[in-house]
């Protein structure tokens, strides 16, 4: 069992940064892909980010690449999102989640999920 708790998140003008947080229970954390996903109202989860046990394979949602940064700190049993630049478009619930799979994409790969912390990015 892995628990995974957000924090972060918050409200910040267009143009700003935001780093989120996962902090993970459990002492398998460094076994396990870490992904970030966001849903904004009436829209569907999308991928946002994900990285591999080790941190050597990261993976980008298209658009947010040079944007979005995410690390993770295997010591620590955190992962994180670095967001510059946001864009009202970026509003949204963001979660973390972690998995076994390599389809990193698909929430579908992700067995543990946090409650998720919510961005806003005023214009």
């Amino acid at each position: 069992q892995v628990q995974l708790v957000e924090s972060g998140g918050g409200l910040v003008q267009a143009g700003g940064s935001l780093r989120l947080s996962c902090a993970a229970s459990g002492r398998t954390f460094s076994t396990y892909a870490m992904g970030w996903f966001r849903q904004a109202p009436g829209k569907e989860r999308e991928f946002v980010a994900a990285i591999n046990w080790s941190g050597g394979t990261i993976y980008y949602l298209g658009s947010l690449k040079g944007r979005f940064t995410i690390s993770r700190d295997n010591d620590k049993n955190t992962v994180y999102l670095q967001m510059n630049r946001l864009k009202p478009e970026d509003t949204a619930v963001y979660y973390c989640a972690a998995g076994m799979g390599a389809n990193y994409y698909t929430s579908r790969n992700y067995n543990y999920w946090g409650q998720g912390t919510q961005v806003t990015v005023s214009s």
